[in-house]
């Protein structure tokens, strides 16, 4: 396949804009706001000094979340004859995300005045148990990195027909540059232009692709009246119940566990600032999956027979990862489909740069400035925040090579995070009798649960077949809600352990000698420092919590 020369041109000319103009204006930025700002330098990085405001929140937030895995994956899943509109989850889940994030977690976090979301684990449990926590965050966010540049190789690929090695090699290149330059900053500004072009340029391709001859009436691929393509509605059987709500709530809740969140929450001036940007995002990201939707639809109903591509259609050819760029290529004009990659160019730069930052920002305060190196100075740690940047994005660059589905590294992403450090969370900030020996056991309970359910992605085979299990080709596949399963065990057994060893070591049942972890001290040492100020706060401590 030739290389479109314009496209290609175009979108080089798109990355020199955003790495040398927004990058290193935001590089500039951030060393203005170190000389003013009464923190850290190594904080302005991290949350910019607390010091973005409302609308470059909202659309920071909005455009982390609409990234390469976004917008792939739900026109994936709409177009997929096994799944369908009904399977789209990314856009309800991720409202419904937002929604629960500024009504019970934005505020928590923001009024504590933490700077990552590993500082309260870190507050109470200790550092040993924050490292641990570290792995599946970091595990996640490199997964993260591999899905969304797999999906602008996807793109490049089918649209400029540029390799797909090259494409995502230059991709990581730039948004690892600029990402090392300006810290969040860099990355919320860039962002701001990302998202405006994404917004445009998606909603331009709609009416080329409605009005293509290609595309047919709707109503023949309606389940009831398919003669043409195949049913872009889908269907969800009983049986496959269990599988949809543990995929809604693993996006849903599973992205109330990413850094690249709170780095948000955190960087707003006030809590009230922080709970806004959350509620304006969830509108905002809902907006954006509509185009995504659209192109699922018109790609179902599209006689492929009538464009280059010719048959056998994409899904016969295993093409469905890359339906997006087929149906810009195939089904609107060359200068419209050059837009469209271009919007997904954007898309995975103002997500990848959130990974990247996330991760280097949980390694720097929470690992080497609290543990490896207490003594480091500002200009060393802002140096480890760069040299990580780098170490996670080659790292997400090279499982980005293995030509998975997008969809599916999209979900495996937030896995760990919705069975692991999702219900860690919630009884970190919600239940204050949580102790180290509770989250030592719903952490290793869920780790556990969700290894031996195995997982096909990444070749693990399951040991534990819950009911409604089903193998085809040699391979195993599991309807029942296994990771919502080990997310609420791994919440269960928090609760319980804590409450049972906060009883035995409070009444003495055991000699102080066994509390090996030191809670019953750590509860002395700290129980001065969060006794409410006066009545009212007393009065409110339980209950905006929940």
């Amino acid at each position: 396949m030739a290389v479109d020369i314009p496209g290609l041109v175009s979108v080089i000319i798109f990355y020199i804009c955003i790495l040398l103009g927004i990058g290193v204006w935001g590089s500039h930025k951030s060393k203005k706001v170190e000389k003013t700002c009464p923190g850290s330098k190594s904080d302005v990085s991290i949350i910019g000094g607390r010091n973005i405001n409302v609308l470059v929140g909202i659309f920071t937030m909005t455009a982390t979340w609409v990234g390469g895995g976004y917008i792939m994956g739900t026109a994936e899943a709409v177009y997929s004859p096994n799944q369908g509109l009904i399977w789209a989850l990314g856009p309800p889940a991720y409202v419904l995300n937002f929604v629960l994030g500024g009504l019970f977690f934005a505020k928590p976090m923001r009024s504590k005045r933490y700077v990552t979301m590993l500082d309260p684990f870190q507050s109470r449990y200790g550092n040993t148990f924050t490292a641990a926590l570290l792995v599946p965050a970091l595990i996640s966010d490199i997964l993260w990195v591999a899905c969304i540049l797999a999906a602008l190789g996807g793109t490049m690929s089918v649209i400029l027909g540029l390799s797909s090695t090259i494409s995502i090699i230059i991709s990581a290149a730039v948004s690892i540059i600029y990402t090392f330059l300006g810290g969040l900053y860099s990355v919320a500004y860039t962002d701001i232009i990302q998202l405006c072009f994404i917004f445009v340029s998606l909603w331009l391709c709609v009416p080329f692709l409605v009005l293509s001859p290609a595309v047919g009436a709707l109503s023949q691929t309606l389940p009831l009246n398919q003669t043409a393509g195949h049913s872009w509605v889908g269907d969800l059987q009983l049986e496959d119940a269990g599988k949809w709500v543990d995929q809604l709530l693993l996006l849903a809740l599973g992205g109330l566990s990413y850094q690249a969140l709170y780095q948000r929450i955190l960087s707003a001036a006030s809590s009230v600032q922080a709970q806004i940007t959350c509620f304006a995002a969830a509108g905002a990201v809902f907006l954006m999956g509509i185009p995504s939707v659209v192109i699922g639809i018109m790609a179902a109903s599209a006689d492929w027979n009538q464009t280059d591509y010719g048959l056998p259609p994409p899904i016969e050819r295993g093409d469905s990862g890359k339906i997006l760029p087929l149906a810009l290529q195939h089904l609107t004009p060359t200068w419209v489909s050059v837009l469209g990659i271009g919007s997904v160019a954007a898309a995975v730069m103002s997500s990848m740069d959130s990974a990247l930052l996330s991760s280097a920002s949980l390694f720097t305060k929470n690992i080497y400035k609290t543990t490896l190196r207490k003594t480091a100075s500002e200009r060393e740690l802002q140096w480890v925040i760069k040299a990580s940047v780098v170490i996670v994005g080659v790292a997400g660059t090279g499982l980005a090579f293995g030509g998975s589905s997008v969809l599916a590294l999209w979900l495996v992403s937030g896995d760990l995070l919705y069975c692991v450090i999702f219900p860690q969370l919630v009884c970190v900030l919600h239940f204050r009798w949580a102790n180290t020996y509770g989250a030592v056991s719903g952490f290793l309970l869920g780790l556990l649960l969700r290894l031996l359910s195995g997982e096909a992605l990444l070749g693990i085979p399951p040991t534990l077949l819950y009911p409604g299990w089903k193998e085809e080709n040699g391979i195993i596949s599991q309807n029942f809600p296994y990771r919502t399963l080990a997310m609420l065990c791994s919440l269960v057994a928090i609760i319980a352990v804590s409450y049972l060893t906060e009883v035995i070591l409070s009444r003495q049942l055991i000699p102080r000698s066994w509390d090996v972890l030191g809670v019953l001290k750590s509860n002395m040492q700290t129980e001065g420092q969060n006794q409410p100020t006066n009545t009212d706060e007393m009065k409110l401590t339980f209950s905006t919590n929940f």
